[in-house]
Formats: structure tokens, C-alpha cells, sequence
């Protein structure tokens, strides 16, 4: 049901850094090998060139193949078979403990300061939006949407039909930028999609280059396929993208500092994490609950509604977020809503482990829970549910005798 991006840039970067085992300085009796595993990468891009035109992976994967080629004196041509290289030891590695202090954000910053005042958001289901000033949104935002956008990095999330002729939408593709910064880190792009969580970037490295602080900027594998986390140390970032069932969900841990390192200010509002999702683009729990009321009702009546996938009431599906999410908030909420309207079970478990990341990421830990606020009365509605009559009454005599 869910449309797949046939640009297979990916799988070449995969197979490529599988073939090379993640080495870089190599001798020069593993330079002939390393040529040919370059050779295959080279083809293998040349395989899906039509397909990904557009994209930004692939076009930053051909011209760093063209660079190792130059690097290492390899020939276009040649034997295009893919040996498996050796690891080197770690001590071999681009990894180095004596980074610069520039490289490491709490100590250069704030050394004579105090600590610098962490923030998140988050991105999961259907989709469900924690902005850095914890607002929660369920939105629609089809289509490919800037998250995050600052002097440092850009975050690009691209969401689709759940269902075909469903307005549920989710992440399906989401692209990360690290800007090249000062002697710490290369430019690096990561690049996740359906059925493809890698674990290293777009040009099969697992840190940031060459540069003396390359170790600021790291790549690690929690779960095969499902859950990868990137450290960026240098600017006190950590980044944790899953897989969950098809879709990919997404969270951060980032200094207010440079969330708000942005040189066009006028243009903060376009970045979903800072400002949320534009008005037009959000849903409200409450309306797409009576609709779906409604809708049931006129499915009692006649067979001309469609059933949903998996017949999941508002009852039933309460009870299987339950499982997961013992207190009802808004992750709960947000869970009842994507069985309701996508009847997909794993829209549950994206929902736990949304909030598992924030118990891990967020600073505040009075600050995990969040609940739907009270809404405003508009004349002619009715109290807020769960508020009695009385109580009202109460307070309008309480007022009257003020002003006597």
C-alpha cells in the first residue's frame, strides 16, 4: 500500500561498506582490493542512476567514489567483485581519543558557564509532533518536510499515505545533514528510508572524515535493521532513528544553543521542530473521534462504507495501548488514534518506544508526560468533558458574590 522509493542508493552503500569493513588507511597490499570493491560501487550506482536523479544521497555517493578513486590511485577499470577486507584494529582507526577541545560541545562552549539547557523533539506514528517547546501536534504534512534546520544540521522527514485514500500519513524516508565544522567534522549525510535503517552514512563511513575531531561525530548500531543512534558530540547532539514495522520514527537531544543557531530567523516558522506543524496541517484528536463515531454509526446503517483494516473500536483499541502505556497521555492518545485509523499494531509499539526515547532524552523529567490541554469555550458549547454541571454553577455564584 505504502509507496517505495525505487532509488536503491542504500543498498550500494551498504554492500560497498560491508565489502571494506569499515577500513580507510589500507597498505598498499590492500589497495588493489579496496580499487575493486570501489569498481563495484561505482557500477552499482551507475545500476540505479535513472532512478535516483533526484536524490541527495546518491549524487553525494558518486562524488565521493570519484574522490577515493583519486585517493587511491584506483582505475576505472577492472574486476568489480566485492572481497571482504579485513578490520583493522581499533587502535587503527579513524577514531582518536585526542580530539581538539572545540570537538566536545560542553567543553568548549561552557567552560566558564553552566551547563547548557538540553531539549527534544521527536517524530513518530501517524505522524505525532514533540517540538522542542513541547507542544504536541498529530499532523498531516505529506510529502517531504524540513524537521530541523540550523547552522549545524538540517533534518528532512518525507511522509506517506499509510493507507491508499487515507489521509494517515507516515515517516517514510528521512535524510540528515551534518555541516562541516572547523577541524572537527566533514560534511556527512545520513539517509534512512523503509526496509533500509543503515548503520553507517551515505558514503559508508561511521564517524565525521578525516578531520582530527572525527570521533565528535558517530554512528552506532543498537538493533540490526531497527534502531541506530548518532552522537555529535561537537555539538552536543545525540540523534536515535528506528524502524518500526515499515516507518521510521525519530528523536533528538539537542542544546537550545544551537537549536537556535539559525542565520535567517524569518524563515524559523518552516522547521517542524521549532515551531510545529502550519495550521492547515494539523488534526485534532476530538474532531477525527466524532467523525469516526459517525462514520461507524453510518456503517451500522448500510454496507456502503468500506470496513477498516483490523476492527479496532475505540474500546479495543484503548485497551491494546494499555499493554504499552500504562498512563494516558498524550503518547497513549496518540496510540489509540493510529489503531483507529490506520488498524496497524505496530503504530502502538512506535508509540511506546517514542516515549522511551524521551525518558532517555529529555532533561526534565517532570517534563515526560504531557496531557491535551483544556480547551477554550467558544459560546453556545458545552462545558469540557470530565467537568460537571454543578461545578459551574458554583463558580458563576462564587463570581456574583464577588461583585456584590
Amino acid at each position: 500500500p505504502a509507496v517505495t522509493s525505487p532509488c536503491k542508493i542504500l543498498k550500494c552503500n551498504s554492500e560497498f561498506w560491508a565489502a571494506t569493513s569499515g577500513s580507510h588507511h589500507l597498505g598498499a597490499e590492500e589497495a588493489p582490493e579496496f580499487c575493486t570493491a570501489l569498481r563495484a560501487y561505482a557500477h552499482c550506482t551507475r545500476r540505479t542512476a535513472r532512478t535516483c536523479r533526484g536524490d541527495l544521497a546518491y549524487h553525494s555517493a558518486v562524488h565521493g567514489i570519484d574522490d577515493l578513486m583519486v585517493q587511491h590511485n584506483c582505475s576505472k577499470d577492472g574486476p568489480t567483485s566485492q572481497p571482504r577486507l579485513r578490520t583493522l584494529p581499533p587502535g587503527d582507526s579513524q577514531e582518536r581519543s585526542d580530539s581538539p577541545e572545540i570537538c566536545h560541545y560542553e567543553k568548549s562552549f561552557h567552560k566558564h558557564s553552566a551547563a547548557p539547557n538540553y531539549t527534544h523533539c521527536g517524530l513518530f506514528g501517524d505522524p505525532h509532533l514533540r517540538t522542542f517547546t513541547d507542544t504536541f501536534q498529530t499532523c498531516k504534512v505529506q510529502g517531504a518536510w524540513p524537521l530541523i534546520d540550523n547552522n549545524y544540521l538540517n533534518v528532512q522527514v518525507t511522509n506517506t499515505p499509510v493507507l491508499p485514500g487515507s489521509s494517515a500519513t507516515a515517516t517514510s524516508k528521512l535524510t540528515i545533514i551534518f555541516k562541516s565544522f572547523q577541524e572537527c567534522v566533514d560534511q556527512k549525510v545520513y539517509q534512512a528510508e523503509m526496509d533500509e535503517l543503515p548503520a553507517a552514512f551515505v558514503d559508508g563511513s561511521k564517524n565525521g572524515g578525516d578531520k582530527h575531531g572525527a570521533n565528535s561525530l558517530k554512528i552506532t548500531e543498537k538493533v540490526s535493521g531497527q534502531h541506530i543512534e548518532i552522537q555529535a558530540k561537537y555539538i552536543g547532539t545525540t540523534i536515535v532513528v528506528r524502524q518500526v514495522g515499515r516507518y521510521l520514527t525519530f528523536a533528538v537531544r539537542m542544546p537550545e544553543e544551537v537549536v537556535n543557531a539559525v542565520e535567517d530567523r524569518d524563515s524559523q516558522g518552516l522547521y517542524l521542530c521549532l515551531r510545529g506543524c502550519p495550521l492547515n496541517q494539523q488534526i485534532d484528536f476530538q474532531t477525527v473521534r466524532s467523525a469516526q463515531a459517525t462514520e461507524g454509526r453510518a456503517r451500522r446503517k448500510g454496507p456502503s462504507l468500506p470496513a477498516p483494516p483490523e476492527a479496532f473500536t475505540y474500546e479495543t483499541a484503548t485497551a491494546k495501548c494499555r499493554e504499552k502505556l500504562p498512563v494516558e497521555d498524550l503518547y497513549f492518545q496518540s496510540c489509540v488514534f493510529d489503531l483507529l485509523t490506520t488498524g496497524d499494531v505496530n503504530f502502538m509499539l512506535a508509540a511506546y518506544y517514542a516515549f522511551e526515547d524521551v525518558k532517555v532524552l529529555h532533561s526534565n523529567k517532570d517534563k515526560l508526560h504531557l496531557y491535551e490541554r483544556t480547551r477554550v469555550l467558544s459560546p453556545g458549547n458545552a462545558a469540557p468533558t470530565g467537568t460537571h454541571p454543578t461545578l459551574w454553577v458554583a463558580l458563576l455564584c462564587l463570581c456574583w458574590l464577588c461583585l456584590l
